[in-house]
């Protein structure tokens, strides 16, 4: 007999949502809607982005309106993981589309950078709520061998609100305002709302919640906020700088005492008795590292087609398309290719190293760079992505204790937040070093004369400042002194190119980080993760049928009293 594999059990039936299928797949198609309503907002900003910086003067800002959705999304998800269990699904997922819509409707309202940036850390409060409660939905209705079908339908609604987004996002942009890329939430919200409150029930196991981590969550957050303020910063500043290094340091000190607090919390945001298990913690770990690529190519491309290109936010949101069609297909064909195989291992290291290879190709993106080229790159990348975000929920859910599934599974939405949000602070700083050292050596390139290099105040700077959708032209001879725009006129066309050679050049050199992430991501999945057979039953049985062996990190055999689950020592 495999070892951690016990016979199966007569008497192994325990569903806790007894309801009939056409009732379960209704409440699918509401849960999905809500998924619909997040993701959509997560790729309908991406391209009205550089035309709200734009309007706003918000250069330095313009990761955070990101970085900030993403900040809030990640701190409270788990906390809505754990409401959920002892409140229930239902109301608390009602909680977080509400928060959402109201952050979608200040946001909208939005006159200046740092109100956008506060509304959509309102949005990211209520968006926490939806991904992981949905998640833990879908592991309330199906088995682990079922998911794989149903969870490569959560990377075809990211796919899906992926295609349609962009386009929206660009076509509402370009003929009525940027204000209406948030609006438009309105009426989706609370038509899913509505959905969900009449399907929905109110499932709940407030057996598995014993207190609520505030204290976790409020030292992450002191953790997290100066780390990336110093990697925002370091764009125009040394590491050593206070406000640079100093921050970074502050940052990391409260990271010790977060993993201190939560050794000591009783129902702590990240369990550390979960990284005992060795399937748990690898997919973690990718998934983290999945993510600082993912970010950085949806956020900075775009700005790359409107900046360089030319392009209207409607046509680079049809030009992201080649991304978006290699995440829905290789996010449904691999969660269906896992239902009915099993398999998932080399699935997970083929995506790992195809979204390497498709970011390489991407840190060689310059001016001239054709559509057609940039479009496989970006197809390339897609495929890779795809994978991740229907595995990993897969191959968790199915490693951990059914008590531990919502837990388990926010916390996997946790760190994959985390990553995007890390990685887009960090591709961020590479894209402002980079452009304030490539503005000059570009223009330099360009036969431009030294003096006018010397003369063109804070080049990169400027750079960084100008306008999508504007005269480039007119807007560099805007930023220098009156008296040097004589000498400057005649040399405008060689400043433009070596402008967008810099942006350019920036934008590849951000990532990089995705590139090396992606790597370390492959090496500890080839390494590390072990291969489970799914199991066919849903909740804590004695069925153990599909309770293979699997290795905590502490060398320990998985208990054959508790199928899913790994011995906490």
């Amino acid at each position: 007999m495999t070892e951690g594999v016990m016979p199966p059990s007569r008497d192994a039936v325990a569903v806790p949502l007894h309801i009939d299928p056409r009732a379960r797949f209704e409440i699918l198609g509401a849960i999905l809607l809500a998924m619909f309503l997040s993701a959509l907002d997560q790729t309908i900003v991406g391209t009205a982005l550089p035309r709200i910086v734009s309007e706003l003067h918000g250069n330095e800002l313009y990761t955070w309106v990101v970085t900030v959705y993403l900040l809030t999304a990640t701190v409270s998800g788990p906390i809505y993981g754990k409401l959920s269990d002892l409140f229930g699904r239902r109301p608390m997922i009602m909680i977080g589309v509400g928060l959402f819509l109201i952050g979608s409707a200040l946001s909208g309202l939005s006159q200046e950078m740092w109100q956008l940036v506060a509304a959509r850390g309102l949005q990211g409060l209520g968006a926490g709520a939806i991904f992981p409660i949905a998640l833990a939905v879908i592991g309330d209705l199906f088995t682990p061998a079922e998911r794989g079908k149903y969870q490569g339908l959560f990377g075809a609604v990211f796919g899906v609100s992926a295609l349609i987004g962009p386009a929206l996002g660009g076509l509402l942009t370009d003929n009525f305002s940027w204000h209406w890329v948030f609006f438009v939430n309105l009426p989706i919200g609370l038509v899913a709302m509505a959905i969900i409150w009449r399907l929905l029930p109110p499932v709940k196991h407030p057996e598995s919640v014993r207190s609520i981590d505030y204290l976790g969550s409020a030292v992450f957050t002191a953790a997290i906020v100066p780390i990336l303020i110093g990697l925002t910063n370091k764009q125009k500043l040394d590491w050593t700088d206070p406000v640079v290094g100093g921050l970074i340091l502050i940052g990391t000190v409260f990271l010790a005492l977060f993993v201190w607090v939560e050794s000591r919390a009783q129902e702590p945001i990240v369990p550390l008795s979960l990284f005992r298990n060795r399937s748990f913690t690898v997919s973690v770990i990718a998934v983290l590292l999945a993510s600082f690529g993912f970010f950085g190519a949806i956020i900075f491309v775009p700005r790359w087609f409107q900046f360089v290109l030319g392009s209207s936010a409607t046509e680079s949101g049809y030009q992201m398309l080649p991304l978006l069609v290699g995440l829905i297909g290789s996010s449904v064909i691999s969660g269906q290719v896992i239902s009915r195989t099993g398999r998932y291992r080399w699935i997970v290291i083929g995506s790992m190293a195809i979204l390497a290879v498709g970011l390489f190709l991407m840190t060689n993106l310059r001016a001239e760079t054709s559509l057609p080229t940039i479009w496989l790159w970006m197809l390339i990348a897609g495929i890779g992505i795809g994978p991740t975000l229907a595995a990993f929920t897969i191959i968790v859910q199915n490693a951990v204790p059914f008590a531990q599934l919502g837990t388990a599974t926010s916390t996997l939405t946790f760190f994959r937040q985390v990553g995007g949000t890390i990685g887009l602070a960090l591709a961020g700083t590479l894209f402002g070093s980079a452009l304030l050292t490539e503005t000059p050596r570009q223009l330099a390139r360009e036969g431009v004369p030294q003096p006018i290099i010397d003369r063109f105040s804070a080049a990169g700077s400027t750079a960084g400042e100008l306008e999508v959708g504007k005269d480039l032209g007119g807007q560099i001879l805007a930023h220098v002194p009156a008296a040097f725009r004589g000498q400057i006129e005649p040399l405008l066309p060689r400043i433009v190119a070596a402008i967008h050679e810099a942006f350019s050049i920036a934008i590849a050199n951000a990532l990089w980080i995705g590139v090396g992430a992606a790597l370390l991501g492959l090496v500890v999945a080839a390494a590390f993760l072990p291969e489970l057979p799914l199991r066919q039953h849903i909740g804590e049985v004695a069925d153990e049928r599909g309770a293979a062996s699997d290795r905590s990190l502490s060398g320990g055999p998985r208990s054959a009293a508790t199928p899913g689950s790994e011995p906490a020592g």
